[in-house]
């Protein structure tokens, strides 16, 4: 028998994502959304769908999503975010590669960022990819923000591309890098790491040029430019976060 496979994703005040990406995951035989209390029509919309929503409140990336594969029934588990798309070679391939009776227990799949309606091809993101399938028998999340898969077995690469829609409005991509901001602040406090001149005026200057120079954001013309721009201010902000932590100071 061919094995069943469980797809599973947080929610957050998705609506807009929801129907095209349940339709992206017609091939599974079950899918579960964990949602954490959305006020817009997530939940309506996915359980016409056929979704199976659970609600539990948001603490950290890692808790949501192990949560969510503890409520899966299947082992095979792929597990992509709202605004990752898997195109039907992408479908094709992960199929064959599950049914085949592999060895492996994950797989990373690359991911085609869109940003401003452009694909970025540079800037750290011609590199970027994920663990996105995975036997849960395996595999968990560990990390507060930027989760990743800890696999006690085999890796391997998938070759086609999930394709990513991160970029809805210019305000919800910036609430998104506060929220990374937030979390990354609040795991360096529980490190007891403190802020100093470095953190406030080196690294996020760092970022920037590592960003739009070294891996050649700046050939990707403004949207290089903004993307860079962005995530080294979101390197401030995580540790001025952290610095108001220890003050005490909301």
């Amino acid at each position: 028998m061919k094995p069943k496979i469980t797809a599973l994703a947080i929610t957050l005040n998705e609506e807009e994502n929801v129907t095209r990406f349940v339709e992206s995951l017609s091939f599974a035989d079950e899918i579960i959304f964990v949602d954490s209390f959305s006020s817009d029509k997530t939940i309506e919309i996915a359980e016409s769908l056929g979704v199976k929503v659970l609600q539990r409140t948001f603490d950290n990336f890692s808790n949501q999503r192990n949560y969510a594969i503890s409520q899966a029934k299947n082992e095979w588990i792929v597990f992509f975010d709202l605004d990752e798309i898997v195109t039907p070679k992408l479908e094709e391939e992960l199929l064959s590669v599950i049914n085949s009776g592999t060895d492996y227990v994950a797989f990373f799949v690359k991911r085609n960022f869109y940003f401003l309606g452009k694909l970025i091809k540079y800037g750290g993101w011609q590199s970027d990819k994920a663990i996105r399938v995975f036997n849960k028998n395996y595999c968990k999340y560990n990390g507060l923000v930027h989760e990743t898969v800890s696999a006690n077995g085999k890796v391997g690469y998938l070759k086609e591309r999930v394709n990513h829609y991160s970029y809805r409005s210019f305000d919800n991509y910036n609430n998104k890098l506060n929220l990374y901001s937030k979390l990354q602040a609040e795991t360096l406090y529980l490190k007891n790491k403190r802020p100093n001149a470095y953190h406030f005026f080196i690294r996020p200057k760092y970022r920037f040029l590592w960003q739009y120079l070294y891996r050649l954001g700046f050939l990707d013309g403004k949207e290089g430019f903004i993307l860079a721009y962005v995530h080294a201010f979101s390197v401030f902000k995580r540790y001025l976060q952290l610095w108001m932590m220890y003050r005490k100071i909301d």
